[in-house]
């Protein structure tokens, strides 16, 4: 059978039939996607690199010696000799509040680092074994039931003041806190269909738990580490404002503007800066964390 030829008259509209449905505009991944997708995560981590520069690369920065005393040039204003001024022994108040970031972040990073693996164990235990649960938390409760500034300074005072034994005094504090979330998160996870499962095929526990449980766990432990880590800058500053934390002798945001109360209402810069790079590096964790919260929360991340 011949084909049938049909011509088109010129000057006839031909209407061509498009897909209803256009395909979707993928989204921009890459570090641009990231940081339009989550602000408050790259905001915070920005702010926090900055810091941790600042704490890393202090001596070059163009400071003097923290500890360098001089009494010819005490409790001068902020000038372009002295950009923060100087305190009551003449310090350079520029180079203390510098060289006090690594104060700060060490006890912030470390106290979140040990709080986190102390308390990840303990949860992971106290949530998939029952027999351990009952007498684990009973002691959780009863440490949480201290306020943790109060646990801390009771601490400090049966010690000498240290860098070390304030994150030790800090950490006891802070793994309640941890082992309680942990917990939560195990106690939802051991009735699990996939649990069962393994406990069925005549998996051990220890195994159970470390290739079932704990990965499951590393999200929200994530994200209640960077508030710990904040929390722990508090409250050291908070020990080194009352004199129970850091020696005077050494450069720390707490120690500044403890030494600095005395003359707030007439030289109150030497309590600002500090107290403004504190605030910053705190909020700055904060952030990191929302941003994280947002980032690896499954639900947060399909509406994003």
């Amino acid at each position: 059978m011949n084909a049938l030829n049909f011509e088109i008259p010129p000057g006839t509209a031909v209407a061509v039939a498009l897909p209803d449905v256009l395909p979707a505009v993928k989204p921009r991944r890459g570090f641009i996607g990231l940081i339009r997708r989550y602000p408050t995560l790259a905001f915070g981590s920005a702010i926090l690199l900055i810091m941790l520069f600042i704490a890393v690369f202090a001596p070059v920065l163009w400071t003097l010696d923290p500890t360098a005393i001089a009494t010819s040039r005490r409790t001068r204003e902020p000038s372009l000799l002295y950009w923060f001024g100087t305190d009551m022994l003449g310090r350079d108040i520029y180079s203390r509040v510098l060289y006090g970031a690594r104060v700060s972040l060490i006890v912030g990073f470390a106290v979140a680092t040990l709080a986190s693996v102390v308390g990840l164990a303990i949860g992971l235990i106290s949530g998939f074994v029952r027999m351990a649960d009952s007498v684990i938390m009973r002691t959780m409760d009863g440490v949480m039931s201290i306020p943790p500034i109060l646990l801390a300074v009771a601490l400090m005072a049966l010690t000498r003041g240290s860098i070390g034994n304030v994150i030790a005094a800090i950490t006891i504090a802070e793994i309640p806190r941890v082992a309680r979330l942990v917990r939560s998160v195990v106690l939802s996870l051991r009735e699990q269909p996939y649990v069962d499962a393994a406990i069925a095929a005549g998996t051990r526990t220890p195994q159970i738990i470390l290739k079932h449980i704990l990965p499951n766990t590393l999200a929200p432990l994530i994200v209640q580490a960077s508030y710990i880590c904040a929390s722990a800058m508090i409250t050291e500053a908070i020990l080194s404002f009352i004199g129970a934390g850091i020696p005077p002798a050494t450069p720390s945001w707490g120690n500044i503007m403890a030494e600095g109360r005395a003359l707030w209402q007439v030289k109150f810069y030497i309590v600002l800066f500090p107290a403004v790079f504190l605030s910053l590096t705190v909020l700055a964790v904060n952030l990191l964390g929302d941003g994280l919260r947002d980032m690896l929360d499954p639900r947060m991340a399909k509406s994003v």
